[in-house]
């Protein structure tokens, strides 16, 4: 154990950190190409292509497994974090706070948004209610707005399960190939360079307006930053339990609650700063991270394989 800060026993295999990257970018811009070339994200085949984009990291893991055998082959399953789940109480536990306590960041960034003037709040929700009269059929009864509002937030612990099935394939390359493959370096350059890599791969959907309506660099640069905020919380998780399953289900968890800020606001609001991804989010996460630190919660870490990415012997695995 690095207590945090050190470097486990090995080296980073930088061919194989390249190639992975490299691929998975150009596989997610190949994804998006007919988005490009068409309406953007107007487009008929963005609601498949969006999904399909996510899973170019698990295929770029498939490459890099076939080309640089990194982790071994009899080392795979535990060296990717997909087997043992062990120990399981804890494995457990941190899969239940990757589904619950994401939701919990995403509300408080939107109150942190609303205190920093950033977004207006509509108590009555008019701003919605307008946009489902434009969606309803003429003649329609308007449903109570509240009522709405109160089923959007309680199918966000269903949706974030739903979510996961299509966050595996992004979780099973930024924190199950990539993290562990960067932890020579320490824990947090790997965590820092893991999450900055994961903001960069979302570049051409970015591009398009996606996540805060800005495509220009602004954009790029507010989604790699939500990345590595985001990408310490879902790391640490991986390197917590030695198990990929607690971020995967974190990952769906803030797909599925990422919007939360719309239900309540009086206008659009400016994303880059109101959004989870955004200023807010950025604040809140922080918030998150000293409390872990302060915890020591970074210090302990189990074995994240045998003889593959990372040879790293746990002193306490508490």
């Amino acid at each position: 154990m690095d207590g945090g800060f050190g470097r486990p026993s090995g080296r980073v295999p930088w061919g194989a950190v390249a190639g992975f990257t490299v691929l998975a970018c150009v596989l997610a811009w190949l994804v998006c190409l007919p988005l490009w070339l068409g309406d953007g994200l107007a487009h008929p085949l963005a609601p498949l292509l969006l999904p399909a984009m996510m899973l170019t990291p698990a295929l770029a893991v498939l490459v890099v497994l076939g080309l640089w055998r990194t982790p071994a082959r009899g080392d795979r399953l535990r060296g990717l974090g997909l087997w043992p789940l062990r120990p399981a109480r804890r494995v457990v536990w941190l899969m239940v706070a990757g589904w619950l306590v994401p939701p919990v960041i995403v509300a408080a960034s939107v109150l942190v948004a609303w205190l920093l003037g950033w977004v207006i709040i509509d108590p009555g929700a008019s701003a919605l209610a307008r946009q489902l009269e434009q969606v309803l059929p003429a003649g329609t009864p308007m449903p109570p707005i509240g009522l709405l509002i109160g089923a959007q937030l309680a199918a966000i612990p269903v949706g974030a399960l739903v979510n996961s099935l299509f966050a595996f394939g992004e979780e099973l390359g930024w924190r199950g190939w990539l993290l562990p493959a960067l932890r020579p370096l320490g824990t947090w350059p790997a965590l820092l360079l893991s999450g900055a890599i994961w903001g960069v791969w979302h570049t051409p959907v970015i591009l398009l307006g996606y996540n805060f309506g800005r495509t220009d660099l602004t954009g790029v640069l507010s989604m790699v930053v939500g990345c590595v905020m985001w990408g310490v919380l879902l790391g640490w998780l991986r390197l917590r339990s030695g198990s990929v399953w607690p971020a995967v289900i974190a990952h769906g968890a803030l797909n599925a609650a990422g919007g939360m800020v719309l239900l309540f606001a009086a206008g659009a609001p400016d994303l880059a700063l109101a959004g989870p991804l955004g200023v807010a989010g950025w604040i809140v996460c922080a918030l998150v991270i000293v409390v872990l630190l302060v915890a020591g919660q970074f210090r302990i870490q189990p074995p994240l394989a045998g003889g593959g990415l990372d040879r790293l012997r746990s002193r306490g695995v508490g």
